[in-house]
Order: C-alpha cells, then sequence, then structure tokens
C-alpha cells in the first residue's frame, strides 16, 4: 500500500539516470515542512510541496507565487514526492521526464489549519511566503486538477 502512494511518482523516473531522490514515505520531523521550488523545465513554473501523511503533496504552479493578498494563481496538482524531494535542487538530465533546472525558491514549515478534498487552508512559515494560505479545488478548466492559490486576507 505505501508504495501505491508514489507510484506516479517513482513510474515516470528512471534513478539511475536522475540524482532525484527515490524516497519512501515518512515524516520530516516534528513541525510539518513545506517547499517551493522553481523549475525550469519546458517552461518555468513553480512546484508547490506540502507535507501530509509522510509525502509531499504537490501543485505545479505556473507564475510565481502570491505574496501578497488579492494575487491568485492557477495550481494543477502533480503526483505526490517523496519527503526527500524538499531538498533536491539540481538539474534533471535531458529525456528525462521534468528534465531541467530545481532549485529551493522558498521552504519553511507550516500548521495545517483546514485541510479537506476540496479546501487546504495552511499557515505558512518561510521567508518569501509568510501567513495564511488557501488551495480551492477550482470548478473552472475542465481538468479535476485545477485549484485555485491565493493568500488569505488578515482578518
Amino acid at each position: 500500500m505505501y508504495f501505491m502512494v508514489l507510484e506516479g511518482y517513482k513510474r515516470k523516473r528512471k534513478f539511475e539516470k536522475t540524482k532525484e531522490p527515490e524516497g519512501e514515505i515518512k515524516k520530516s520531523g516534528k513541525k510539518l515542512i513545506f517547499v517551493i521550488q522553481k523549475h525550469q523545465a519546458k517552461k518555468l513554473h513553480y512546484d508547490l510541496r506540502l507535507e501530509h501523511e509522510g509525502v509531499l503533496k504537490s501543485w505545479a504552479v505556473p507564475k510565481e507565487p502570491p505574496i501578497k493578498e488579492g494575487e491568485k494563481r492557477l495550481a494543477v496538482a502533480v503526483e505526490d514526492h517523496p519527503i526527500d524531494y524538499a531538498k533536491f535542487e539540481g538539474t534533471i538530465p535531458e529525456a528525462q521526464y521534468g528534465a531541467g533546472t530545481v532549485e529551493i525558491w522558498d521552504k519553511g514549515t507550516y500548521e495545517p489549519v483546514k485541510w479537506k478534498d476540496e479546501e487546504i487552508i495552511v499557515d505558512v512559515h518561510g521567508k518569501k511566503l509568510k501567513g495564511l494560505y488557501v488551495l480551492i479545488k477550482a470548478k473552472f478548466g475542465g481538468s479535476k486538477n485545477n485549484w485555485l492559490f491565493f493568500k488569505k486576507k488578515s482578518e
């Protein structure tokens, strides 16, 4: 069963050709972690990753993540990644899935405020992202993987 959670991740990669971590399901430590990786693949995008149940739940964000209230971004859910991926920086070789350069754009810890199938609210403690952030499952775009990602207004 545990392998099944990371099956999509492992199926897409040839670990003898890439330095990406093979990984396993595990906790990172006492606090939950998040990371945003700037990924220069075919198209520049940012990968948002939130630790949840021993893996990094992941979304591809086509534009720079929102720092200010009112900025909204599309976030497309992708396969779960292993916790060890939070430390990954480097170049994924040509002809490999996700080929291109990956660098950490922001990282830190977070506390979940709400985690439901269609709405996630987290209190983020990063260098660039700070405060409450929301992911809401989108009902637009025709894809079940589309989410809306934004900074929640202060109350």
